[in-house]
């Protein structure tokens, strides 16, 4: 097993577990709606697109054909796709909505209506975090020739996936950054629905 192997296998568990650890740690300083949204999260990025791409059920190849061996034993096709939705919805949906907490000064009202810059910050950080994925974690299950399957998330699937970007025969390609693109506005909007249902019910009064 080489160290680049290695180092793929310690960041996909890293990424499972350190959310989960901080959800069960703060969970009495968290607002309601957190759990709620990386369970919706982790179901959304789980039926958008890990789960076609892992099986690769429509014109694609499946995840165990892309990789290798070593990564086969660590990350075995039957749960791939959940510790990819379990990383998405925790480390890059959660930690996305974080940051744009943090950038806003702190500011609880970006959860409760839409900001455009609130915004920009978890777009940025969605599309960003993939890029680097794609180009130095997944680079090579990713590389030219290994097909990717048609996606609800990624609907130009392997028909029209042009090159976007190349650094040292590692590329970035159009299909597999449309489910980063799509999903943040549909996660804000989530996070936005929460706070407006999950309130605090007034006391009752003794009228």
């Amino acid at each position: 097993m080489s160290l680049e192997e290695i180092r793929v296998v310690v960041v996909v568990y890293l990424a499972v577990i350190t959310p989960i650890v901080a959800l069960v740690v703060g969970k009495k300083h968290l607002p309601d709606w957190v759990p709620l949204i990386y369970l919706g999260s982790v179901l959304g990025c789980a039926v958008g697109w890990e789960l076609w791409f892992n099986y690769g059920w429509i014109d694609g190849d499946p995840v165990d054909v892309r990789r290798a061996m070593a990564l086969n034993i660590w990350l075995p096709k039957s749960i791939n796709w959940l510790m990819n939705s379990l990383a998405d919805g925790g480390a890059i949906c959660l930690g996305g909505l974080w940051l744009m907490w943090l950038v806003s000064g702190k500011d609880s009202a970006v959860f409760k209506s839409w900001h455009w810059g609130a915004f920009g910050v978890l777009l940025a950080w969605c599309v960003g975090q993939n890029i680097i994925v794609e180009l130095f974690l997944y680079h090579d299950q990713l590389a030219n020739g290994k097909v990717l399957s048609w996606a609800p998330l990624a609907p130009t699937g392997p028909y029209f996936n042009p090159t976007l970007y190349e650094l040292n025969d590692r590329s970035v390609r159009l299909q597999t950054q449309i489910p980063w693109l799509v999903f943040p506005f549909l996660l804000y909007q989530a996070v936005i629905m929460a706070t407006r249902k999950i309130t605090v019910k007034p006391l009752p009064t003794l009228d």
